[in-house]
């Protein structure tokens, strides 16, 4: 009881003013936080910059290895920008934790977003895959008019693999659990591509905007946070979204032993993610569109 109010006593909602557009804005940016991601990372940032993004917002939450240099190398230093991000926040008066995370997707918004149309908050082991066009931005092109979209996750499990196969994630992780829109518990969830310029609200998996947390999945049908699980909300038709949550078995016991962005009782972390990762494996189905997309740009990888 004690690990689980814990987890509930944080300020996971932040609200904030949304920047006012450029003129000159344009494109997709990704914001992500990271810690100790060497080994991926330029894999998933060549993956991205081949799918058309603009530029990468990497807050970095402490790593101690060559996750930057990487990025770097992968993209070049002018495609990057670099928050240093190291911190555990509480509210003076209440003592709850201020979620790192969202407060890095806040904090990116209002000083970066005036530049870009869009902006994706995704994480290291989550790919934005093409699938109705070239690029992401050819992809998002029906929903011009639109400022918020939601994603559903498609989660991958270990593959088989006990350590981390040569060829990198995209090339060697197919197979993933069959019902993204699985009523399990934690199955079932989003990542938001949004218009910067009418975000009021962040939360890691429902953004606001315009006062409102209703979005549009990828074909443009409307819903509500609440109503997105529902199996009719379901769309991958132009963009989907690979959650990579396992990679290999000895990279999730070193994710495991990293903890949470949140402080937690190890074991209940512990608990939470091997049962989610059971689900994930409990029957899985052959998925190669982010293989197939990436090995037309990058053979070798595939």
């Amino acid at each position: 009881m004690f690990s689980a109010l814990r987890r509930t006593k944080s300020i996971s909602r932040i609200a904030l003013d949304p920047p006012k557009a450029l003129p000159d804005r344009e494109g997709l940016a990704i914001v992500l936080i990271v810690r100790d991601e060497e080994a991926h990372i330029g894999e998933w940032a060549r993956f991205h910059q081949k799918a058309g993004v603009r530029h990468f917002y990497v807050y970095d939450n402490g790593s101690v290895d060559g996750t930057l240099v990487q990025i770097v190398a992968a993209v070049g230093v002018q495609n990057v920008t670099v928050i240093p991000w190291t911190q555990k926040l509480c509210d003076g008066n209440s003592g709850a934790e201020i979620h790192n995370q969202v407060l890095a997707y806040a904090h990116a918004v209002a000083n970066f977003g005036d530049q870009v149309r869009w902006m994706a908050f995704i994480d290291v082991d989550e790919f934005l895959v093409p699938k109705s066009g070239e690029t992401l931005m050819d992809c998002l092109a029906h929903l011009e008019g639109e400022v918020n979209i939601s994603l559903p996750w498609h989660m991958f499990g270990r593959n088989g693999f006990e350590d981390a196969p040569e060829g990198g994630i995209v090339a060697n992780y197919t197979r993933r659990h069959p019902d993204p829109m699985s009523p399990l518990k934690g199955m079932c969830n989003f990542k938001m591509i949004v218009d910067p310029c009418h975000v009021t609200a962040m939360k890691v998996h429902s953004i606001e905007t315009d006062g409102s947390a209703v979005s549009v999945n990828d074909r443009g049908d409307k819903a509500s946070a609440s109503d997105r699980k529902k199996p009719g909300f379901y769309s991958a038709d132009h963009i989907q979204l690979n959650h990579y949550y396992t990679r290999s078995n000895a990279e999730l016991m070193a994710k495991i032993t990293r903890g949470s962005n949140m402080t937690q009782d190890a074991n209940d972390h512990l608990r939470r993610v091997m049962r989610k990762v059971d689900q994930i494996e409990a029957e899985s189905v052959e998925d190669p569109a982010a293989k197939r997309w990436f090995g037309a740009n990058y053979p070798s990888q595939a």
